[in-house]
């Protein structure tokens, strides 16, 4: 029982209860109300009539018809039910069911007074009157023959009470229960996952409730850790994998130049390619760098409005020179600005990486085209395509892995990661990248939106 008044669940049934007792509350209150002021005027108008019929009959035969139809009135009646009494201008008891004038205003009007009634004290409300001659007329009614039905009333009212907190007791039970049970299923998932078992993921149902969508969200987390995890295996494995052939050649230079200690001008050709290989382990660590960063988000702070046909009309100039040695038609087009919001320097990245990609395989007298596009407001397509060899469509898919290298990318200069970072990119920006076939050639789309 601690437990579960520790629960959410028991907080949960008595914030529920609570706010029950204040409804009930507040339907009840107007109705007791409501009951209370119908009885009151119903009262007053009965013991209105009633004076008004007792003065038509002193009216029509003096005081001793009235003390009559009193006396009868007092005999036919339940006693204590009605007060009826008739007095003198001494206030002497002509007729009723009173032993003696109660205390009561001289005043003509209504009056809630308590008084000895049938052996016990009560409240009861009287209509004091005068007649002629100075007889004084007392009609009243006992208050308390509607208690019972008011006590009922609040009987009914705990009793109410009393079932919504039992029923909120046994929902906050059945709900602690049903919570648990989810909440054990979530505890056996990641104690899988802490074991080992990446794989591993929450039960759903197809009620599409909140923990349903709960679940979801979470199971869409771990597939996401998954990935990240996955990733960062793979990434070392190739790393080691990518690095040891340049620190081993650089090794093998060093070593070879510190037994044979060759002549100046050798030394210094030796040391320009161990240089070489020193610069090309920088630039994979740079370019990891870069990966690690827009994986985990952080260059969403350097997010600005930028025109797309400027980030790529500059990179497209940077490559004119290359172009123009290598005698490839480079052509740029867009249909005006194409404002994105993104970082300027990823993208600028992206788009030189795709041109430099096309550059490097169409060869000599090729081809390539950089288009911007903007098929909506929200979106922008970057595409750049060559009439090259292109990348078949069993490589397709791998092609945005880290260091993955294609058959015909063997003999090309790289470390494989071009690709991966302009997907990367991609993806921070909201949109995706597709490599279609050109024929020939390759078409590489950037979807930014």
């Amino acid at each position: 029982m601690t437990k579960f008044m520790r629960s959410s669940a028991f907080f949960l049934a008595t914030g529920y209860v609570f706010l029950g007792i204040i409804a009930l509350g507040l339907f009840a209150t107007p109705l007791w109300y409501a009951w209370r002021v119908t009885i009151n005027d119903g009262r007053a108008e009965l013991l209105q009539a009633d004076t008004q019929r007792f003065n038509a009959v002193f009216e029509r035969g003096g005081a001793t018809q009235l003390i009559e139809f009193i006396n009868a009135r007092v005999g036919m009646q339940i006693p204590g039910e009605r007060i009826l009494v008739l007095a003198d201008t001494h206030k002497h008891i002509l007729a009723g069911n009173l032993p003696a004038w109660p205390a009561v205003s001289d005043t003509a009007g209504t009056y809630t007074i308590t008084m000895p009634l049938s052996g016990k004290t009560a409240q009861v409300v009287v209509v004091r009157s005068y007649l002629p001659n100075g007889y004084s007329l007392l009609v009243g009614r006992d208050l308390s023959r509607f208690a019972p039905l008011e006590t009922r009333f609040w009987y009914g009212l705990a009793g109410a009470i009393l079932i919504l907190i039992l029923d909120g007791v046994l929902g906050g039970l059945l709900i602690r229960r049903a919570l648990m049970f989810r909440i054990q299923g979530i505890d056996q998932t990641v104690s899988a996952i802490v074991q080992g078992d990446l794989g591993h993921r929450l039960v759903t149902k197809s009620s599409g409730d909140e923990l349903d969508t709960l679940s979801i969200t979470i199971n869409h987390l771990l597939d996401q850790i998954e990935l990240l995890i996955h990733g960062i295996r793979n990434v070392s494995n190739t790393i080691a994998h990518d690095l040891r052939t340049p620190l081993a050649e650089l090794r093998s230079r060093l070593e070879v130049l510190a037994l044979t200690q060759p002549a100046p001008e050798e030394t210094f050709a030796e040391v320009d390619a161990a240089v070489a290989d020193v610069d090309r382990v920088i630039r994979i660590f740079n370019a990891l760098l870069r990966l690690a960063e827009i994986d985990a988000g952080l260059r969403r702070s350097g997010f600005v409005l930028v025109d797309a046909v400027k980030i790529v009309a500059d990179a497209v100039d940077f490559y004119l020179p290359v172009t123009e040695l290598h005698d490839i038609n480079l052509t740029f087009k867009h249909n005006g600005a194409a404002p994105v919001l993104g970082d300027p320097v990823l993208l600028a990245q992206a788009v030189s990486n795709l041109i430099d990609n096309a550059l490097k395989y169409v060869g000599q007298h090729g081809q390539v085209t950089v288009e911007v596009a903007s098929p909506s407001p929200d979106t922008v397509h970057i595409t750049i395509a060559d009439n090259g060899p292109g990348i078949p469509d069993s490589e397709k898919p791998k092609v945005t892995e880290r260091f993955f290298r294609g058959r015909g990318s063997s003999d090309m200069p790289g470390v494989g990661l071009g690709l991966t970072l302009v997907d990367a990119v991609a993806r921070l920006h909201g949109g995706r990248l597709e490599l279609e076939d050109n024929h020939p050639g390759l078409r590489a789309r950037v979807m930014i939106g």
